[in-house]
């Protein structure tokens, strides 16, 4: 059983390094090849659209034809060649080519690793969050040697965080030969899984819980795509962003290890849940405050707070939820809801407010009102978090294993 929790630990460590490793400084890269905003927005919406396509495709194959593990060495693999390309591509128009495919061979591989952990373990309660925290502390290393790069480089690499999520990428569709063997279910499992996990819609509890889920993903744009720009603008050198944005990833690991099995066991799942989104707001007031520096960096902790408390949680909930043979599928479902309809209409959204609140000067120079921009995502989490405890009281058998 110890060799099993160390081979998922270290697929879910590299799993996440691959996407911390490009994802977190994105934006302020794109702005470095004079990408608009309007750019940035499509190749930040690919992963969120190949997420709602994802489940219609990995959860089924996962399901029914195809071992997950050698499902994810192939797509880890062939999406490691597309980092490569994408890392010395300059142009806006093969770029957003190359991250759409990409996308749809990363995008399944979120649900399926956490699907290949639940079908494994035998306590997911007690196991799978402290298999999960490999994945923040993936996401963790990577950005800090991303620092290290790009303080030792000379010059600086352009596409230097697609070549070491690339690296990431090869090393995993390697070692995915090597998880236990997940066959698909063949004998337990219907055709139409997928129209089963949506069928738990008509329950209402998990209905409100997956729109909440959708409404603060949608919210949560806010604090990815503009984080390092906005930090580059309040002091923080270009190489030191990586490492001081992995704030969030450590609060996240210490959260995950720590409090979240003794949360869902001493006062449930449920108001573990609440506590995370109550978590986003708080961030979202520094931002807004936009000072001092030590305040705004310090508050970059509730993001990872408030990521295990809901989405780590979220994900063991809709195991409870879930019948045993359509579990993968409302992973996948969970997926498509945050992950891609949240994730890219939030996307739309951040960049129509950011619009909203950026005015242009006469130099050509484009100065945005982070302070009332960063106050839409605050109003809307903060009514989230009040709905979620009006409104959501599941039975005792969906919070418990």
């Amino acid at each position: 059983m110890k060799g099993l929790r160390t081979r998922l630990s270290i697929m879910m460590f590299l799993q996440y390094a691959i996407w911390g490793g490009w994802f977190v400084v994105a934006a302020a890269y794109y702005q470095e090849l004079h990408f608009t905003d309007t750019m940035s927005s499509w190749l930040f919406g690919a992963l969120w659209l190949a997420c709602i396509v994802a489940p219609f495709v990995g959860g089924q194959i996962a399901d029914r034809y195809f071992p997950t593990q050698y499902f994810l060495a192939v797509v880890h693999l062939a999406g490691g060649v597309f980092l490569l390309v994408m890392a010395r591509e300059r142009s806006f128009a093969p770029m957003m080519t190359y991250m759409a495919v990409y996308a749809l061979l990363y995008a399944p591989t979120l649900a399926l690793t956490n699907s290949i952990c639940f079908q494994n373990l035998e306590d997911v309660d007690r196991d799978f969050g402290r298999i999960r925290v490999w994945g923040t502390l993936g996401w963790i290393v990577v950005a800090w040697l991303l620092t290290l790069w790009r303080r030792l480089a000379e010059p600086d690499v352009l596409g230097d965080l697609f070549y070491l999520a690339a690296g990431a990428s090869l090393l995993l569709g390697v070692f995915c030969l090597f998880l236990p063997h997940t066959p698909p279910k063949k004998e337990a499992e219907t055709p139409f899984a997928f129209m089963e996990a949506l069928s738990l819609l008509k329950d209402k509890n998990f209905a409100i819980f997956l729109t909440i889920a959708f409404i603060v993903t949608t919210e949560l744009q806010f604090y990815y795509i503009p984080t390092s720009i906005f930090l580059e603008e309040i002091g923080i050198s270009k190489a030191n962003v990586p490492s001081v944005m992995s704030i969030a990833q450590i609060a996240e690991m210490i959260t995950m290890v720590l409090f979240l099995p003794f949360f869902i066991k001493k006062i449930g799942l449920r108001w573990t849940l609440a506590i995370g989104v109550i978590a986003w707001p708080i961030r979202y007031v520094a931002f807004a405050m936009g000072g001092p520096v030590w305040l705004v960096v310090s508050s970059l902790a509730c993001h990872g707070l408030g990521y295990t408390f809901f989405f780590v949680a979220s994900q063991i909930y809709v195991d409870h939820a879930a019948s045993s043979t359509s579990r993968a599928s409302a992973q996948s479902l969970l997926t498509l809801v945050t992950l891609g309809g949240g994730n890219y209409l939030g996307t739309m959204f951040y960049m129509y407010i950011k619009n909203m609140f950026t005015t242009v000067q006469p130099d050509g120079t484009p100065i945005t009102n982070w302070t009332n921009l960063f106050l839409i995502p605050c109003a809307l989490t903060a009514a989230c978090a009040l709905a979620f405890l009006l409104l959501f009281h599941p039975p005792r058998e969906q919070l418990e294993s």
